[in-house]
């Protein structure tokens, strides 16, 4: 009885405490921003998937099988602990062995698994202790989060080296009494084998100290993990189930933004529009935490600090300021600061500090490629992306601060409709000598034809990429494809206004190309460039432009496998060729299979980078990067990627994006390798492969 009044007080105090922490933490959340969630089921799936079959922290094999098993591990062990509680609280002793074999499994796996985290776990203090990992370094990593992740490890191994104990002195117990043994113990019964002969007394007291200091410290550390970085032993599940379905490359739509460019566009709209209460106008983008959505708040509190995402960050990766890992912590950090001052004076409390200054510097975000990269790796599935994209916004569209490389292809973009200084005249001039009909001169033939091939800014200004543009032309010429261009009608997609955060010129560009497309009615759109397929397929459906979206490599594998194309020539036989994957065509929208097949279908001998397909790293020249100043760092992302692809001991570097040629090319110069190793997109290896004039 006594145990159980101390164990039933022990479980009091351990909730109250817990509830008390929790309330604290989830008040801050009604100062967040709302976010509608939909498509339950798909959430599902993906939590049982990522959570629970850990298949984002599997993509690092072995040690992701490790932490798989850590988590796993509890899973199956948390049954043992609920059968704790309630003998503790009923005074009986293994009460779910009515379970009968069901029991016996769950006990074994229990005991198994406990021995598995020992070694785990142990495994992981030495790597932190006594193993220089460069992801668990950096400026954001204070000696307390170092400390913070050692405790909660030991406490871990202490967990798991109690239980095992526990189960081995039941075992030692039942043998010195003759009692029945509930349950099988793999481990623990080889355990006993060490210590027979050990007194009924000896150890029932040993059972006893094993069960307590079990159970207690179980309670313990659940009070301590809120305060910690472990809290996402609690909030990775959630954060899970909340994250974006849409692909990596889709940017949430501003609502706020859409009104008020449709009034620009339509001043009739305004007065067909009903009236809204007058009050504050809402924040465009983030400036501080309570300008942040609810599920970024989540993302901020599941940030394990794993520093997997910083890993893989170009920026981070070539010396720069950016963190990803940092961009979260501080989001924490500063809601955890802030929140008391809002919950005492409302949302009117301000300290004079804020999440965009005082936290996180505009340097660090303008370093940001956008690559996706960070929240491809992240195991809880955080999209730091997102947030940092929410901040660029605050400052163009708020402070109107963006570096003067991106003003000025900002109001390029608003006068020319390209982000150079071209008159929109010229867009049809990469096509002299050539037959490209256009969808003005179809209609006025009564033809619709079936593609729309969107040729892009880089496409029709690049000096380089216009020569891309002239041999994927004569590749739908040979095919007899029923296509055509919109030509000086075609405008700049908005894709750079959009990751460089002005959401109202992307808008007003969205907007413009979804008219001029629906007055042609467009159904089908080929595109050389990964960021304009992008943009086309996944964020145009917000405004009503809903199109099946080729990009360029999908469109060539097609062909080919359907026999149309085909290679007899043998220009490139015995040249070794790498391809560098898109950002935009890869992580963003999980295109690995056409680029390469296209290039599988040329003779010649492939070789892969290092860092491949999901975990290529960028070129560097997305997020506006191509048209800024980079950030000091200790070298250019671009050069980084061509190293990397030098390295393959290649002759030709093959890319299916205009960005990333640009990169490329720069990168072979730059090195100074031009007259060995070249650049080539797929579309021009397979042109000139096939001979086309």
């Amino acid at each position: 009885m006594i145990k159980q009044i101390l164990f039933s007080l022990s479980v009091i105090i351990t909730i109250a405490v817990f509830i008390y922490t929790m309330q604290r933490v989830f008040k801050y959340f009604k100062f967040t921003k709302k976010k509608p969630l939909d498509n339950i089921g798909a959430r599902i799936w993906v939590t049982i998937k990522v959570a629970f079959f850990q298949e984002k922290i599997l993509r690092k094999p072995v040690i992701g099988m490790m932490h798989a098993l850590v988590w796993w591990g509890f899973i199956v062990i948390i049954f043992g602990t609920i059968e704790m509680i309630i003998d503790g609280l009923l005074g009986t002793d293994r009460i779910l062995h009515v379970l009968g074999p069901v029991y016996d499994w769950i006990m074994a796996g229990g005991d198994i698994f406990a021995a598995i985290i020992v070694v785990a776990v142990t495994l992981f203090l030495i790597r932190r202790l006594f193993m220089h990992v460069k992801r668990f370094y950096g400026p954001e990593m204070k000696p307390v989060s170092k400390a913070d992740a050692n405790l909660a490890l030991t406490i871990i191994l202490v967990l798991m080296a109690s239980l095992l104990g526990m189960n081995t002195d039941y075992l030692l117990y039942t043998q010195a009494t003759g009692e029945e043994v509930l349950g099988v113990y793999p481990v623990s019964s080889w355990l006993a084998s060490l210590f027979v002969g050990t007194a009924a007394n000896t150890a029932w007291l040993w059972y006893q100290i094993n069960w307590w200091l079990h159970i207690l410290l179980i309670f313990v550390f659940a009070n301590i993990l809120p305060y910690s970085k472990h809290f996402h032993v609690f909030m990775s599940v959630p954060s899970v189930f909340v994250s974006r379905l849409e692909p990596l490359g889709y940017v949430d739509n501003m609502e706020n933004i859409t009104k008020e460019v449709k009034m620009m566009m339509d001043p009739d709209a305004a007065f067909s529009e009903p009236e809204e209460e007058e009050g504050d106008p809402e924040r465009f983008g983030v400036m501080d935490v309570q300008d942040v959505n609810w599920v970024n708040y989540v993302n901020a509190l599941s940030c394990t600090e794993c520093g997997r995402c910083t890993s893989v960050c170009p920026a981070n990766i070539t010396g720069k300021l950016l963190s990803p890992r940092k961009i979260m912590m501080d989001t924490r950090a500063r809601m955890k600061e802030k929140g008391p001052g809002l919950l005492k004076e409302g949302v009117g409390f301000d300290d004079g500090k804020a999440l965009l200054g005082t936290y996180i510097t505009e340097e660090e975000l303008w370093a940001c490629t956008q690559c996706n990269a960070c929240a491809m790796e992240c195991p809880v599935s955080i999209n730091q992306p997102s947030l940092i994209l929410d901040m660029r916004r605050y400052l163009v569209m708020e402070e109107s601060k963006a570096p003067s490389g991106l003003n000025t292809v900002f109001a390029n973009i608003e006068n020319n409709g390209a982000p150079w200084q071209f008159s929109p005249e010229d867009r049809m001039l990469w096509a002299e000598g050539l037959e490209v009909p256009t969808m003005a001169d179809a209609l006025a033939k009564g033809e619709k034809p079936e593609y729309l091939f969107w040729v892009g800014s880089a496409g029709a200004f690049d000096d380089r990429y216009k020569k891309v543009s002239r041999e994927f032309i004569k590749i739908l010429n040979h095919l007899k494809l029923s296509y055509a261009v919109l030509g000086t009608e075609e405008t700049d997609s908005g894709d750079i206004a959009r990751r460089a955060g002005n959401e109202m010129l992307f808008q007003m560009q969205a907007m413009m190309n979804i008219e001029i497309m629906q007055g042609y009615e467009v159904k089908k759109i080929i595109t050389c460039d990964p960021h304009d397929f992008n943009t086309l397929k996944n964020e145009y459906p917000d405004f009503g432009g809903h199109y099946e979206v080729l990009h360029h490599s999908q469109f060539l594998q097609m062909m080919i496998s359907e026999g149309k194309l085909s290679v007899e020539g043998e220009l490139f036989k015995g040249k070794k060729i790498t391809f560098h994957d898109p950002c935009y065509l890869g992580r963003s929208n999980d295109e690995y299979k056409a680029p390469r097949s296209v290039l599988e279908s040329i003779p010649a001998t492939k070789t892969e980078m290092e860092r491949n397909k999901s975990f290529a790293l960028c070129c560097g020249a997305g997020g506006g990067q191509m048209f800024k100043e980079a950030e000091a760092g200790t070298k250019e992302v671009f050069l980084e990627r061509t190293e990397e692809a030098l390295a393959t001991g290649c002759d030709i570097i093959a890319t299916a994006c205009p960005f990333c040629m640009v990169m490329m090319t720069d990168g072979i110069k730059y090195k100074n390798k031009e007259e060995e190793v070249k650049n080539y997109d797929i579309a021009e290896l397979l042109s000139l492969s096939m001979g086309l004039e």
